[in-house]
């Protein structure tokens, strides 16, 4: 049941008024708080940049500043710049958008099977995560590690530490997000152009656009590697190395700044409105920005409430996150690249103070927030973690009255009390409502999501101050020892796992930086989520163990989530 209702508006006063020179120190405190060593920052209005900043330095502990030209790693928004690429191709004649890919393969095909009978792998499908492939993300390789070749990656052969991209559901019948696919699409770029992904990229998309210090060249050379960032894990640990070597280079492998990415977005805005553009036509790139399916174009993610068409994608890669977003009809948008990977809203947060400052349509106002008292312990025991996405946890923790989120062990947000059960943050921005049972025991929180009442499930307690407790299945315990190790390890044994649901088997590649130096667990808790709603890698969650990792991984936990018939379908290392 749900206790209590949600906190009208009434409780809140007049928006806050924001001043128009504030936006630097309101970065630098965000930087600050996260731990983040650098930040670039470019701005959009009316389709012109207005804003390019750089933040901090460009190495963990290091004193040479970011600057709007300082390199970073894309991530995943190297897929945006990749499609347009592909789309060009489309339009000289030398791809199809709709035919199968194997048509057009030659140095490597997507093997035929039961799920390809009817359906083909096409571009379109590719762009739009429908192909039916697999292999959701890549890791990288370390500086000093044996790159494999394209081919060796599709195959998941070694020295590949992914798994095998192939078709395991029917293209065109589901939305599924793939790298694989697009790593498919640029072995595809390769065979047909015959310049290979990289020098293609260059002359044909990145010179036009006028993006002159980016590169997929991997690891990067001349002026973009001279400067580039160095990179850093989400425990504030820097990257070996200082950064991976991505050879799915359309997936994951752009090397570039948030100045040069606005010209991708201002390309893509002008093409939008007719006016000549270098690389493709209006009318491919209005089909570029039309929903394919659940909300995805082609190569990026389409919003269009409130009149607008929002066009955006994020990025990681080891040690970099990346946010671009652009606005197709105002001209508007905002590229920002952090060399850490931070699992907060802090991006966006700074996207919502930029579009605050320039008057964009559609932002929320900062409201001040009427706090009320509660009692401390029950301010306790809303503490907890709670599953507010599928795969992203909140962290609530007490201090003085308030709960301040976790997110990689670091402070994000502080909500204030504002209701018997409810809380808000201290921005007026989010508000949440706790649900409980009939005991009075805390099983999540219900949100206002564009209008719709969503539950973020408990998942488990905080572990900072949990003391051992006898283990009540040691059995248990050491099957779950048992799969990390694989999933740590052992990428080969993945699939042979008993101890792994399909899903974990098909998302994991066996090379789980995060769990280095695991040796084994110590049993902590248990909570049974059962009929909560969480679901880990299509797998339907019903406990989470929470352990303290053993070995060189000192003050950190994990909690591994179990399906009712106990097998491992993800897990979350995490410190307070």
């Amino acid at each position: 049941m749900i206790a209590g209702v949600l906190v009208p508006l009434l409780l809140l006063a007049s928006p806050v008024q924001q001043s128009p020179d504030s936006l630097d120190a309101f970065i630098r405190a965000q930087i600050a708080q996260r731990k983040v060593p650098g930040l670039s920052i470019a701005v959009i209005d009316h389709g012109h940049v207005v804003l390019a900043r750089g933040y901090g330095v460009t190495s963990p502990g290091g004193t040479t500043p970011v600057t709007p030209t300082t390199s970073f790693l894309a991530g995943s928004v190297s897929k945006s710049v990749a499609a347009l690429g592909a789309l060009r191709l489309v339009e000289t004649g030398a791809l199809s958008l709709d035919g199968d890919v194997n048509e057009r393969l030659t140095t490597w095909k997507v093997p035929e099977n039961a799920f390809t009978a009817s359906e083909k792998v096409t571009l379109r499908r590719i762009l739009s995560h429908t192909a039916g492939l697999t292999v959701h993300g890549f890791g990288g390789y370390a500086v000093d590690e044996p790159v494999p070749t394209l081919p060796q990656v599709l195959d998941g052969a070694t020295p590949a530490n992914s798994q095998p991209v192939r078709v395991d559901t029917t293209p065109g019948s589901g939305w599924r997000y793939s790298g694989g696919g697009y790593t498919v699409m640029q072995q595809l770029m390769n065979d047909v152009t015959g310049l290979g992904f990289e020098q293609w990229m260059a002359q044909h998309v990145l010179a036009p656009l006028g993006m002159t210090r980016s590169s997929f060249r991997q690891p990067p050379d001349g002026d973009i590697g001279a400067g580039a960032a160095s990179g850093q894990y989400s425990a504030a640990s820097p990257v070996p190395g200082r950064w991976h070597l991505y050879p799915e280079m359309a997936a994951a492998g752009l090397w570039t700044n948030p100045t040069d990415l606005a010209q991708f977005v201002m390309g893509v805005q002008a093409s939008y409105a007719g006016r000549a553009t270098p690389v493709i036509s209006q009318a491919m790139t209005r089909r570029m920005l039309t929903i394919e399916r659940d909300g995805d174009g082609l190569g990026v993610f389409i919003d269009t409430t409130g009149g607008r068409l929002l066009f955006s994608h994020g990025g990681r890669d080891d040690g970099f996150d990346t946010f671009m977003e652009g606005d197709a009809v105002s001209g508007r948008g905002i590229v920002m690249m952090i060399n850490a990977n931070d699992n907060s809203n802090m991006m966006r947060r700074i996207r919502e103070f930029v579009a605050r400052q320039y008057g964009w349509a559609g932002t929320t106002p900062l409201y001040a927030v009427a706090p009320v008292m509660m009692p401390h312990a029950r301010v306790a025991s809303l503490a907890g973690r709670y599953e507010v996405a599928s795969n992203q946890m909140l962290t609530l923790v007490p201090e003085q009255g308030r709960l301040v989120s976790l997110v990689d062990g670091l402070p994000d947000r502080v909500f204030v009390p504002t209701s018997a059960w409810g809380v808000t943050s201290d921005d007026g921005e989010r508000r949440f409502l706790f649900v409980h049972d009939g005991h009075g025991r805390v099983t999540g929180f219900s949100r206002d999501i564009d209008g719709t009442q969503r539950v973020a499930p408990r998942i488990g307690p905080l572990l900072d101050s949990a003391t051992p407790g006898r283990d009540p299945d040691p059995a248990r315990t050491a099957k779950v020892t048992a799969a990390l190790r694989t999933l740590a390890a052992d990428r080969n044994g993945i699939q042979a796992s008993p101890l792994l649901t399909t899903g974990a088997k098909a998302d994991f590649g066996g090379s789980e930086t995060v769990l280095a130096g695991f040796e084994g667990l110590t049993f902590l808790s248990h909570e049974s989520v059962a009929g909560r709603g969480i679901e880990r890698h299509r797998g339907i969650v019903t406990d989470v163990l929470a352990y303290r990792l053993n070995g060189s991984t000192k003050g950190r936990f994990v909690l591994v989530h179990l399906t009712s018939g106990g097998l491992v379908t993800d897990y979350d290392v995490v410190n307070e």
